[in-house]
């Protein structure tokens, strides 16, 4: 998985963004930045009525972000998208930080996750997109890391579409 320009991650060909995405992702990174905040994604769903903007956020020191730090940047950010006229029609903001279910997309996440469970979507030669699970060794400039059944597999960087953690195999 590659980066865009301020660590966002850059989107697999399939998936066709907002308009606005960029502006929004630049306005909540500016909103986020004064709060002593660091945008980890955003994402525009535009199937959920009415449309919701999700931002995830994290410390830059990898500590916790509180329901309170949340709800503080909510508000102004959400009157940040208004004032810029970003968005049409209904909209709801959400904001919260990274958890299981979520993309890792810095070096920050690969090493803070390592151990973890993920699945992660690759392209594949024979069909396409595929998937795969395992725990998260790691990722280096060339390759993604996992540990399959004791097994290493290597996923070359440029064919992962995204790692997401889940929940480990017997839990709910």
């Amino acid at each position: 998985m590659t980066a865009e320009p301020g660590g966002m991650p850059r989107r697999p060909s399939h998936v066709v963004p907002h308009p606005a995405q960029s502006s929004l992702e630049t306005l909540a990174r500016s909103v986020a930045d004064a709060r002593g905040l660091e945008l980890n994604g955003l994402h525009v769903h535009t199937h959920r009525i009415p449309m919701t903007v999700q931002v995830l956020v994290q410390k830059a020191d990898g500590s916790d972000v509180t329901l309170d730090e949340c709800a503080a940047l909510s508000g102004p950010l959400g009157e940040a998208v208004e004032a810029e006229g970003l968005l049409e029609g209904a909209w709801t903001l959400e904001v919260s930080s990274p958890g299981i279910g979520d993309d890792l997309r810095s070096d920050r996440d690969f090493t803070s996750f390592r151990g973890f469970p993920v699945a992660v979507t690759h392209r594949s030669a024979d069909s396409g997109e595929a998937s795969r699970e395992g725990l998260l060794l790691g990722r280096d400039e060339h390759d993604v890391l996992l540990n399959v059944r004791g097994r290493t597999v290597k996923l070359p960087r440029d064919d992962v579409l995204a790692v997401r953690l889940v929940s480990p195999k017997g839990e709910g």
